[in-house]
C-alpha cells in the first residue's frame, strides 16, 4: 500500500486529468496575454514529476529535453496536446514505479 502522501498524489492527477477532458487542442494551445498554454503547463508537470521522483531520487532521466521544453524559465510554447498527455502519461506512468514502493 502506498504512502498516505501518494494516494493524494493519485488523486490530484486524476482530478487534473478530469478537468481538463474534453478540451480541444485549439483551446489547450492558446496563450492570454504572457501566460502560458494549457498544453506547455502540461508539459511543466511532466518535467516536474520526471525531476522529483526520476532524476533527483533515482538518478534517472527518461526525457531530457523536457527541462530545456517546459522546465522553470523554459521560453513559451504551444505544443500539440496530444503531444504532451502522451508524454505526461509515460513520465508519471515511470515514477508510480517508484512512488508506490514508497
Amino acid at each position: 500500500m502506498p504512502h498516505p502522501l501518494i494516494t493524494q498524489l493519485h488523486f490530484s492527477r486524476s482530478e487534473f486529468k478530469r478537468a481538463l477532458e474534453g478540451l480541444s487542442d485549439d483551446d489547450a494551445r492558446k496563450r492570454i496575454g504572457v501566460m502560458n498554454c494549457i498544453s506547455w503547463n502540461i508539459g511543466h508537470l511532466a518535467a516536474q514529476e520526471q525531476r522529483y521522483w526520476l532524476t533527483c531520487m533515482q538518478g534517472e532521466t527518461f526525457i531530457p529535453e523536457l527541462e530545456n521544453k517546459y522546465g522553470y524559465g523554459s521560453p513559451a510554447s504551444t505544443p500539440m496536446l496530444d503531444e504532451v498527455w502522451s508524454v505526461w502519461k509515460e513520465i508519471t506512468q515511470a515514477c508510480d514505479n517508484y512512488l508506490n514502493s514508497l
